[in-house]
């Protein structure tokens, strides 16, 4: 009796265990593609793994993002509003601001997915781009607040930026940098993604995993292999306006788009493909050969990685987000295109930049290629059937993205289309709602904000 009321006695903390039958969780987010790329939603470039998980899932043919990245994805990973969790703009110092909503400063009340599904009892991993850490914390002697294991990821394989250099990148393992192998990027970063679950599997047989997939693809600097490029050879010689044309009418017969749609007119900015000089034509159609090749590459790389659930039986119990751009496709490769030099110096001419481009057409898309980006004429086809790009917020083309959800377990319409509107905060209540997990109103001690989730 006085062992039964002593309240010394041993007792053990309650285990965190997982909803019973929580499926794993992959979130995949691309960069800078546009609504027209992918063939997945019509586009000229071949994805076959993202038309097979479209074909096999859901195609959603209204959902939208931010006209940059780092609001896109700190909504993304919070479910808020990323004014809200204070990434209106950029992370990066010399672009956050010191008001409300401007400092870059994801705050811990504000608790992310992986926060949230770790106490749940998941594993949690990150691979690629974060791109919410400010700069001036990035360095190895941190604070770590703000960098991935601060916000729930138990690891995390990439860079902290916005933007890297493929073969050379800034390559952060957990909580220190470290040296890249000299592979590209996009292979490293599977690898990783591969390891980490391999290694979760076999310690704990069935326990449920999320994992955040954040290629730097297919942002600035568009650098693969030649294997990727060299298949598009000649592909894009009709040129911007052509590929526009051709679009429109594959989206209208997928039906990712109204039947009765049609283009805006070409930029006036934008000159016709046909008025350019044959010189013009071989050095932007090669531009766009290499980003049909990046993007197609990154299909591949996307694929790896599904085909390795498929060797271990988890693809079937795996719900994968696939959001094709977190943004539009991007207009900052100017009227020429980028390659190694970056944009020209105040003072030059459209003609120098032609130039200087032409005379190293060689080096678009290789590892001497740091900043390669193609011109705008491609920016404005690649987010076909939309006006503009990246950066405007204003008009579709900056935030009106694809998006594909699959989950064999869960969707039993193959192939369907859902035209109803999404935003990337989206993402987070509806996991929860698939998991069947609910927002904690603490996390690690932590009182968390209002965040409002409708019960069904």
């Amino acid at each position: 009796m006085l062992l039964r009321n002593n309240p010394t006695r041993e007792r053990w903390a309650e285990q965190v265990t997982p909803p019973k039958g929580a499926p794993n969780v992959i979130w995949i987010v691309l960069d800078d593609v546009g609504y027209g790329a992918s063939s997945a939603f019509g586009g000229l470039i071949q994805t076959p793994i993202f038309d097979s998980l479209a074909n096999n899932g859901l195609r959603y043919t209204n959902f939208h993002t931010a006209a940059i990245c780092a609001p896109t994805r700190a909504a993304l990973l919070t479910g808020r509003n990323s004014s809200n969790v204070h990434v209106a703009g950029f992370s990066h110092t010399i672009l956050s601001a010191g008001f409300p909503g401007w400092d870059g400063r994801i705050p811990a009340e504000k608790g992310t997915i992986a926060e949230i599904l770790r106490d749940y009892g998941y594993n949690t991993f990150a691979v690629g781009k974060y791109g919410v850490t400010p700069d001036e914390e990035a360095s190895d002697a941190g604070p770590f607040d703000h960098w991935p294991s601060g916000k729930g990821f138990e690891h995390f394989f990439g860079f902290l930026g916005s933007q890297t250099d493929q073969y050379k990148p800034e390559l952060v393992e957990d909580n220190a940098h470290v040296t890249p192998d000299g592979r590209h990027l996009s292979d490293q970063i599977t690898d990783k993604a591969i390891s980490y679950i391999d290694k979760q599997q076999k310690a704990a047989p069935g326990k449920p995993f999320f994992l955040y997939y954040a290629p730097a693809a297919t942002h600035a600097p568009h650098q693969v292999d030649k294997y990727w490029s060299d298949q598009y050879k000649g592909k894009f010689d009709e040129g911007w306006d052509v590929y526009r044309e051709k679009v429109l009418a594959n989206q209208v017969k997928l039906g990712v788009i109204p039947a009765n749609a049609v283009l805006p007119d070409r930029n006036p900015n934008i000159a016709s493909w046909n008025s350019l000089t044959a010189d013009q034509k071989k050095l932007y159609a090669k531009f766009m050969e290499v980003y049909a090749g990046y993007l197609t590459y990154t299909d591949y790389t996307v694929g790896r990685l599904i085909h390795y659930l498929q060797s271990i039986h988890q693809l079937d119990n795996t719900v994968i987000f696939l959001l094709i751009g977190d943004n539009g496709a991007s207009k900052e490769g100017s009227f020429q295109g980028v390659i190694g030099k970056g944009t020209f110096s105040p003072g030059g001419t459209e003609e120098k930049q032609f130039q200087d481009n032409l005379n190293d057409i060689g080096e678009i898309g290789t590892p001497d290629g740091h900043n390669t980006n193609y011109p705008l004429g491609w920016a404005q086809a690649a987010n076909a059937p939309f006006k503009y790009w990246k950066q405007d917020a204003n008009s579709e083309g900056g935030t009106h993205n694809p998006l594909i959800v699959f989950y064999p377990k869960g969707i039993t319409e193959k192939g369907g289309i859902r035209k109803q509107y999404g935003y990337v905060d989206d993402f987070l209540p509806t996991t929860l709602d698939i998991v069947g997990a609910k927002v904690p109103a603490y996390i690690r001690g932590i009182k968390q904000d209002y965040l409002q989730i409708p019960d069904r």
